[in-house]
């Protein structure tokens, strides 16, 4: 069996609000994406870390990788799901089904080993598979649409925050985004496309330093964080 890593970065971070995909800005001594791909390329037993780009991406192949012979970058596509498929298809012809595929936000540069390895771990003989999570911690509000006064308060008794890595048999994935695709269902991650097929993925506590960069100070937080976490 093997297990193989997905990391799409084909987007462009427009929430970031900045003209520069946000995986490449700088980040410690480097980028983002080298700072992601640098951390996942410490685990042990992976066979290839699979990263989907733009088409038109002239970057990401340019930068220094600590382990480039465990890289190979793919076209990715216009959407996460678009991406992820693509890494799937390109992997094809070397992946059994039963493989484990893990699929890690390029943008979550701050994730530790320790938790990847619990997941990989915990998800080993499950028939389904699953994520990492932490528990919402602060009260939801809910608002009606174009609102921002507040309808209703949702109990945090039961909610979770996904994060990534999420991971899953390459056949069961391969067939549940294909099928998103072909029906045209809106997936935000992996888990919501097994979701659809009728199975209930696991959710695996990760630590609440997981951190995705999605707005400008979040950069600076994840610098503060990968400098505390060494």
């Amino acid at each position: 069996m093997n297990y193989w890593i997905i990391v799409p970065a084909a987007g462009a971070g427009r929430r970031f609000g900045s003209e520069t995909p946000k995986q490449y800005l700088p980040l410690l001594n480097s980028t983002v994406i080298q700072c992601t791909l640098d951390r996942l390329s410490q685990l042990e037993n992976i066979s290839k870390i699979i990263v989907p780009i733009n088409p038109d991406d002239l970057q990401a192949q340019t930068f220094t990788y600590q382990s480039p012979e465990k890289l190979q970058f793919v076209a990715g596509g216009v959407e996460r799901s678009d991406s992820v498929l693509a890494g799937l298809n390109a992997i094809r012809d070397k992946a059994q089904d039963d493989d484990w595929v893990l699929v890690h936000d390029v943008a979550r540069p701050c994730v530790r080993l320790t938790d990847i390895r619990h997941l990989i771990d915990t998800l080993s003989d499950d028939e389904v598979g699953g994520l990492l999570a932490n528990q919402v911690r602060d009260t939801i509000k809910q608002t009606a649409a174009n609102n921002f006064r507040v309808s209703s308060t949702i109990p945090r008794n039961h909610l979770w925050k996904a994060l990534t890595p999420q991971m899953f048999r390459f056949g069961l994935l391969h067939q549940a985004l294909t099928r998103a695709k072909r029906y045209k269902v809106s997936v935000t991650d992996e888990s919501s496309a097994i979701e659809a097929l009728g199975y209930q993925p696991m959710l695996v506590l990760g630590a609440y330093d997981n951190l995705k960069i999605t707005y400008p100070e979040d950069l600076a937080l994840a610098d503060y964080l990968l400098r505390q976490q060494a």
